[in-house]
């Protein structure tokens, strides 16, 4: 069985460089990673010596993908302009950094329509994608999609959201990164193998099962439908164990990249969860 490539969400504290060494030496094939702080609008621009000792490491470590998540303040479905500005010109300036880094998937919430509806935020959405990457060679940069739980009016929490800004931006290389919580709390029950099946067949003939570049593989505090976003431990959740035991030994998702978001105390992963992550996807049977 072809197993897919496994990694986690590393810290950047100690330089950007050292997420990959971290990852690396916790047994990765590939890594997550914020190119800046996520929770601020001002970026520390990057330097050309950072920039080098980045690529450097990385042809070092050979970790492959490697996915820059977007900061927490962007929503590009606002509707409120002065969000809606900021948030287009921080996103830009995230892509612009994934460029010059060299990262493969830039990952996205498609961001919350608060104040409109849903329609409006997704054309709002698809609209700031245009207008954000105008102009840029993205390279090897594809932007990823991140399905939500819908927690506070967020767009995304059905795949037919993304499919629809998928079609709205058809000269964007779009791809979907599919969160195990999120798709929990939205309302896809992916605890047995028939509510797994049902919803890998909404995936595939929504987004499309090859455009699922990576999964974002959580339990989750929240129960089933409840639309909270609160990742957990793997197996500690409302999903268990088994399910997404189930979810990474799929065929149909082993050409993505598994990332884990879960909570962690020690600053170099939470080795325990990771473990987990890798039995699953190394048993024989």
């Amino acid at each position: 069985m072809k197993r897919p490539k496994i990694g986690f969400h590393a810290p950047i504290k100690d330089g950007l460089h050292e997420a990959l060494l971290i990852a690396k030496e916790t047994g990765c094939d590939a890594v997550q990673l914020f190119s800046r702080n996520p929770r601020g609008w001002m970026a520390k621009p990057l330097t050309r010596q950072s920039i080098n000792l980045f690529k450097q490491t990385r042809r070092l470590t050979k970790l492959s993908p490697v996915l820059v998540h977007t900061n927490y303040l962007i929503n590009l479905a606002a509707a409120d302009e002065t969000l809606l500005t900021k948030s287009i010109a921080s996103f830009r300036e995230e892509v612009q950094r994934a460029i010059l880094l060299g990262i493969d998937y830039v990952v996205l919430h498609p961001g919350s329509a608060r104040g409109s509806c849903e329609a409006d935020g997704i054309e709002t959405c698809a609209r700031s994608l245009k207008l954000a990457t105008k102009s840029l060679k993205l390279d090897r940069v594809r932007i990823l999609l991140e399905n939500t739980a819908g927690q506070g009016e967020c767009i995304g929490h059905r795949f037919e959201h993304l499919r629809a800004i998928m079609d709205l931006c058809p000269k964007l290389r779009l791809g979907v990164c599919v969160d195990t919580a999120h798709s929990f709390t939205a309302g896809y029950d992916i605890r047995e193998a028939d509510g797994l099946e049902a919803t890998l067949e909404v995936i595939r003939r929504t987004v499309g099962l090859r455009n699922v570049r990576a999964v974002h593989f959580n339990d989750s505090r929240a129960p089933y439908n409840s639309r909270v976003d609160r990742h957990w431990h793997i197996g500690e959740g409302h999903i268990g164990r088994e399910a997404l035991r189930r979810f990474a030994r799929h065929p149909k998702l082993a050409h993505a990249a598994f990332i884990l978001e879960t909570p962690y105390d020690d600053p170099r992963a939470d080795v325990k969860n990771l473990e987990a992550l890798r039995s699953f996807v190394e048993e024989s049977n």
